[in-house]
């Protein structure tokens, strides 16, 4: 990183944009045009900021572009930070949005999925030492199940996970959940909260090092916000 490259700031496309775009712009970062625009197909921006471009990335890649260096801040969930472990991140900043949690989901025993909930002698993680989820978060939730001294063999999948049961995929998932609603569409139940979730303003610690005024005082710009914003 040259100290005096664009400063870059990595936002997550989706639901979480639309709750972080309030700050950013509080904090004084107007994107160009360009950034509302829904069919533009370009993923980064200029700002009203000399110096300060915005890129825009799938949510799960945040955490990854600005550890390696490919942007100096981000947003990014707390499940993204856990999953991946990056020894390259700083998150100073919990920005107090993109509220849910990363759950553990089964069929539910009153529902059409019913028969694939076993009794005490089947496959419970509470009387075997294997068992199949399917997840996008591979790393949290053999932690998790490791903890319980259970070995969990995980199907990855990157999103439509409610639909592992139903298909035969596993048993179980691991996802995020938000109200629940779809878990139930898909007659599937909530049965253990993993980790409470919610979005953090992340920093490469090379670039906080390096450029401590320019970095730091967008950090301390943002923590005023969210104060402000609480």
């Amino acid at each position: 990183m040259q100290p005096d490259e664009p400063l870059v700031l990595a936002l997550p496309k989706g639901r979480i944009l639309k709750e972080v775009m309030p700050l950013i712009r509080a904090a004084g970062i107007e994107p160009e045009p360009a950034f509302d625009d829904d069919d533009e197909r370009r993923l980064r921006f200029a700002t009203n900021v000399p110096g300060l471009h915005i890129i825009r990335v799938r949510a799960f890649d945040v955490a990854t572009f600005v550890a390696f260096g490919g942007a100096h801040l981000g947003v990014a969930g707390n499940d993204v930070l856990m999953e991946f472990a990056y020894d390259d991140l700083y998150a100073p900043l919990d920005l107090d949005i993109g509220h849910c949690r990363l759950s553990l989901a089964e069929p539910d025993p009153t529902g059409p999925l019913g028969h694939m909930v076993t009794d005490a002698a089947g496959d419970t993680p509470h009387n075997v030492g294997h068992i199949r989820v399917a997840t996008k978060y591979p790393n949290i939730t053999r932690a998790h199940f490791a903890r319980h001294g259970i070995q969990a063999e995980c199907v990855k999948l990157s999103g439509a996970m409610e639909l592992a049961p139903a298909l035969g995929l596993s048993r179980r998932i691991v996802d995020l959940v938000s109200s629940g609603s779809t878990l139930k569409a898909n007659h599937l139940r909530e049965v253990a909260v993993i980790a409470h979730v919610t979005s953090r303003l992340i920093v490469n610690r090379a670039a906080f090092k390096t450029r401590p005024n320019t970095v730091g005082a967008w950090v301390n710009r943002f923590r005023e916000v969210a104060a402000h914003a609480a």
